[in-house]
């Protein structure tokens, strides 16, 4: 069992994993769907059932940290290429609300061609070798223990090892995949017959062990040209991998269409990306909808892709979402960091949670300008269907180039994707079975014939690795120096020890990123900006984001780089830190016993911004819990505060400072203790002082009851205002 205040383990997960066992297989979709559900102060319409640990939104403080988690399954993409790495980022993603940990990107699968062995890191980023997924899926176990939810995992399958990694999947409890023959040809150039008929081997696999297939049509719109012109292509492609995969044996809900809007933002997506979602809902309706984010059109500013983000997430909950895919923001960057993982979770939690219930409000106009364009997608689909069976059906389409065609059809571009039928990786390694062929494996597609005296294939040889197994031959390690081990062992100083060092991707890489806007034009702002950051002490300093603001005014620029030191924690000093009272309990408080104060800026400091939003309710100050206050303004004197707390009875005094020359802020606040000693009222009358130079040690040293710096909040003084008060009273 994990601890959730432990780090998971990595040299413990690994040991005996030749012995691990999934402990279950199949997909499994979010509990408590469509059940009206009251979370905090709020019902909600769209939600399912709560996390046992999670990390709610930052903006769930003024909501009771509330969490509420949306009905659709939400996707993390993950793939660093250091499976231990990854494992600790799908630990932080389900904390974060992600169920469907997907595990690619950096290297296609579907380069590989055959089923590896041990833990070669450079293949790249998925999980491809068995070791990789069962170390992956036995954490996930642990996990989804952790978070009380079970938790999807997910890879691809495809390449001319597509049937073999079927069967490892299988094998190792993998519960979702992409599989679509289409991928291979348009995208690998894998033989059209090679990649039908291994398709029909690995969906026959996937259908046994209870996959989730996504197909994978939205790479025609992420190679197209101009992405949105090839919507009804999508939809063809959606049609042939759904109808082929049920006759192989998938059940329909275990498809899913891989649906990314075909634009984004300074286009008009939604006029044209909404009617297309439309479109496939009206013709899909058996099947399921995953949604994701374009990646065509991604750029490395976060901002922008976090808005587009936002604006699909808006199309799923106009339409439907079964699976909503995360593309983390820095996708562009080609630099999948573990906080832009978490980032994008919380991009759709909040969306979604936030257009809860939209649909009964919002209402789609099927009799208007959407309801036209819908009907003209779905005619153009049916048609290039149509032609598709005029000149002969799908091998001679795509040898004539049909698809990935950038023309809205029926026009055509003359820029599609023309593979030969006779051509492309694996021809000529098909072969016809013999009449009396027979294979003693329980899962085979077509026919098989199976001697009479057995009830079915496998007991030809006691059963298959399916039924049995101990029949699995698990290898560890084939490389002695490119594997887990001497990764781990090269980072051992960092597991479990004091010593740690800022990381993004890997354990202890040593990288940060910052921001800098330099008054200079683009291309000299780069320069500029990677030579401040070796100033910096930063080595490998490069540019991953850079944002012309004006063409000589200014230049953002970010910048990635390596900090040389390590950072030893028992050598830190951390203050105590101060348990603040629940809004509710504050209130209660005051409401029972009533509190008043007297706040000013002291001596001859004529700052006022971080005071008055210590008071103000519309600032979440004080007010706002019940506490009655008078203000006496800037450059106070302090004598004036204290008579001030004197003639009103004041229960406090809050004061504020933020000039520090010559140690004024501290003199001033022992001048205030002092006086109220004077004058006898120093043990009935609490005093707190903050500043953006104040800090509790500071302010307790110069007779304060408390202090509060930078950051502070309203909240904060309250809670030690009515904590002092009790303890006062005691």
């Amino acid at each position: 069992m994990l601890n959730p205040n432990e780090k998971l383990d990595i040299k413990e997960l690994l040991k005996d994993l030749d012995k691990y066992e999934p402990r279950r297989r199949g997909w499994h979709w979010r509990e408590g769907q469509c059940e009206n559900r009251v979370v905090g102060d709020f019902e909600f319409h769209e939600t399912s059932e709560g996390l046992k640990n999670y990390v709610p939104l930052p903006g769930s403080r003024g909501f009771g940290y509330i969490d509420p988690q949306p009905d659709c399954v939400i996707t993390t993409e993950i793939a660093s290429g250091r499976f231990e790495d990854d494992i600790r980022r799908m630990r932080m993603a389900a904390w974060h609300g992600a169920d469907h940990i997907m595990v690619i990107r950096t290297a296609g699968q579907s380069h590989i061609d055959s089923l590896l062995e041990g833990t070669n890191q450079g293949i790249g980023g998925i999980m491809v070798t068995r070791k990789q997924v069962r170390a992956s899926r036995k954490a996930l176990d642990m996990i989804e223990d952790e978070v009380g939810r079970p938790i999807n995992f997910h890879s691809y399958i495809s390449g001319v090892a597509g049937p073999d990694i079927a069967v490892m999947f299988a094998e190792e409890g993998v519960n979702g995949a992409h599989q679509d023959p289409q991928y291979n040809v348009l995208y690998r150039n894998v033989n059209m017959v090679r990649s039908f008929v291994d398709a029909c081997e690995a969906k026959k696999v996937m259908a046994w062990a209870d996959m989730l297939q996504i197909d994978g049509a939205h790479n025609a719109n992420a190679t197209a040209m101009k992405a949105w012109k090839v919507r009804p292509e999508l939809m063809v492609q959606h049609a042939i991998n759904s109808i082929f995969s049920r006759k192989v044996g998938i059940k329909p809900s275990n498809i899913a269409l891989s649906t990314v809007p075909p634009t984004a933002p300074p286009a008009p997506c939604m006029r044209l990306d909404l009617p297309y979602a439309v479109a496939l809902r009206d013709l899909f309706k058996d099947y399921k909808m995953r949604a994701q984010q374009n990646t065509k059109y991604m750029e490395s500013d976060m901002r922008e892709a976090s808005v587009t983000h936002t604006l699909n997430l808006m199309i799923s909950r106009l339409t439907s979402t079964d699976i909503q895919s995360t593309i983390t923001p820095d996708e562009g960057r080609n630099v999948p960091w573990h906080y832009n993982n978490i980032a994008a979770i919380s991009t759709a939690k909040q969306a979604l949670n936030g257009m809860d219930g939209l649909r009964e409000m919002v209402k789609l106009d099927r009799d208007g300008v959407l309801g036209r364009d819908v009907r003209e997608l779905k005619e153009r689909a049916v048609l290039f269907f149509e032609e598709i069976l005029e000149v002969g059906g799908y091998f001679n389409a795509v040898e004539q180039g049909f698809f990935v065609d950038s023309g809205y059809y029926p026009e055509r571009n003359g820029d599609g994707i023309a593979r030969e039928i006779d051509g492309g990786i694996g021809v000529g390694y098909i072969f016809e079975r013999d009449e009396d062929y027979f294979a003693p494996v329980s899962v085979h597609y077509g026919y098989n014939n199976i001697p009479e005296e057995f009830a079915k294939a496998s007991d030809a040889i006691g059963g298959d690795t399916f039924e049995d197994r101990s029949k699995i031959v698990y290898i560890d390690e084939l490389d002695e120096n490119d594997n887990v081990n001497t990764r781990l062992a090269e980072t051992e100083k960092y597991y479990n020890t004091n010593i740690t060092k800022p990381e993004v991707e890997w354990r202890a890489d040593g990288i940060v990123c910052t921001t800098i806007f330099l008054p200079l034009d683009e291309r000299t702002a780069e320069f500029a900006a990677i030579k401040c950051g070796e100033k910096m002490g930063l080595e490998d300093v490069t540019v991953v984001h850079k944002q012309g603001i004006h063409p000589c005014e200014g230049t953002l620029v970010e910048i990635k780089g390596k900090v040389k030191f390590d950072i030893d924690i028992t050598e830190l000093v951390i203050p105590e830190k101060i348990e603040v009272l629940s809004p509710e309990e504050i209130r209660a408080d005051i409401q029972e016993k009533p509190m008043f104060v007297v706040a000013a800026t002291v001596g001859e400091d004529e700052h006022s911004v971080g005071l008055k939003e210590t008071l103000d309710i519309k600032h979440g100050g004080i007010e706002g819990f019940g506490i009655k206050y008078s203000y006496l303004g800037t450059s106070c004197p302090v004598e004036k505060l204290v008579d001030a707390a004197i003639e009103t009875n004041a229960d406090a005094i809050l004061v504020s400072t933020i000039i520090t020359h010559d140690d004024v802020h501290t003199k001033n606040m022992r001048k205030i203790h002092e006086l109220c000693v004077e004058k006898g009222i120093r043990d009935k009358i609490m005093i707190i002082c903050g500043g953006t130079q104040v800090t509790n040690e500071i302010a307790v040293e110069a007779g304060m009851d408390a202090g509060f710096g930078r950051g502070s909040h309203g909240i904060d003084a309250a809670s030690f205002l009515v904590k002092k008060r009790r303890e006062m009273n005691k």
